[in-house]
């Protein structure tokens, strides 16, 4: 009865993820986040404020292993992010696949994740009146492959359904840099071409999600497990981009302002680096 039951209720809440989720205050404030915060640690630092009345697609740099970065500022209270940016309502997008796993659907969502669809980022940077922040790991699972410490490729520059919604909706761009996001775990060596990477992009395409074959440490020893490393993470986010609304915008619009996002995410990267243990001779990748 109880199956039944919760099939008709997934038959009725089957558009929510998609049509800005359901967000729990009480869920997000839970003391367990701050735990979560507290074990990398992780810090969420504002660089100038953001005017609630606009609608805002962050572009979350690197994707990493997990996003570990992305869940605890935005999916939860725990690094401040209503009292740094006051009036706005972060939103996560994630992978569609996983607002069909029964139950699961329903915690996430509580968050602030909601699906990383076209109509699902379209109905978050159009509501009128603003105070809304979409926040999207652009390189997506595809770069999680290729998350490992040390790592400064990120993969961007064929990324461009983003930029196209943003000019679309008159939605605000912000570069967004997780320090620290690609040093919490390992990877087996998984170079282009090898029949581990052919694996799992054959595994990408057919389940939409990454399979990246990680390891970092144990839970009461250092050498070997699935628990990240203790590595701090800083999320900085960075000045907005003015997008004026264009209904239809051009391929030369998009080109136009893909450009310009990407001068943004580099000069954000350059300015910051170096308060966060980087060298001066380290730059960002993109492919």
């Amino acid at each position: 009865m109880g199956a039944v039951l919760y099939a008709g209720w997934l038959w009725l809440d089957w558009d929510t993820p998609t049509s800005g989720g359901r967000r729990s205050e009480w869920i997000r404030r839970w003391r367990l986040w701050e735990y979560f915060r507290d074990y990398f640690p992780l810090r969420l630092i504002k660089t100038v404020d953001l005017d609630p009345k606009k609608n805002y697609i962050f572009g979350f740099h690197p994707h990493g292993v997990l996003v570990a970065g992305a869940f605890g500022n935005f999916c939860t209270e725990s690094t401040g992010f209503s009292e740094l940016f006051p009036g706005l309502r972060s939103h996560l997008l994630m992978l569609p696949f996983w607002f069909r796993v029964p139950f699961f659907r329903d915690y996430i969502m509580c968050g602030g994740l909601v699906s990383s669809s076209k109509a699902s980022l379209s109905h978050l940077v159009s509501r009128p009146g603003g105070g809304n922040v979409a926040v999207l790991a652009v390189g997506g699972a595809p770069e999680a492959l290729d998350a490992r410490p040390g790592a400064l490729t990120l993969q961007v520059r064929s990324r461009k359904g983003f930029i196209k919604l943003a000019l679309k909706h008159g939605a605000q761009l912000v570069p967004v840099f997780s320090f620290g996001e690609n040093e919490l775990f390992d990877q087996m060596d998984n170079p282009s071409g090898s029949s581990l990477r052919r694996l799992q992009n054959r595994l990408q395409s057919i389940m939409g999600i990454a399979l990246p074959m990680f390891h970092a440490r144990g839970v009461f020893q250092y050498s070997f497990g699935l628990m990240p490393y203790r590595k701090q993470i800083s999320t900085v986010v960075g000045k907005p981009i003015a997008v004026s609304q264009t209904p239809s915008p051009s391929s030369e619009d998009v080109e136009r302002l893909h450009s310009v996002y990407l001068q943004s995410l580099t000069e954000l990267f350059e300015e910051h680096k170096a308060a966060y243990g980087l060298d001066q001779d380290q730059h960002l990748t993109f492919i």
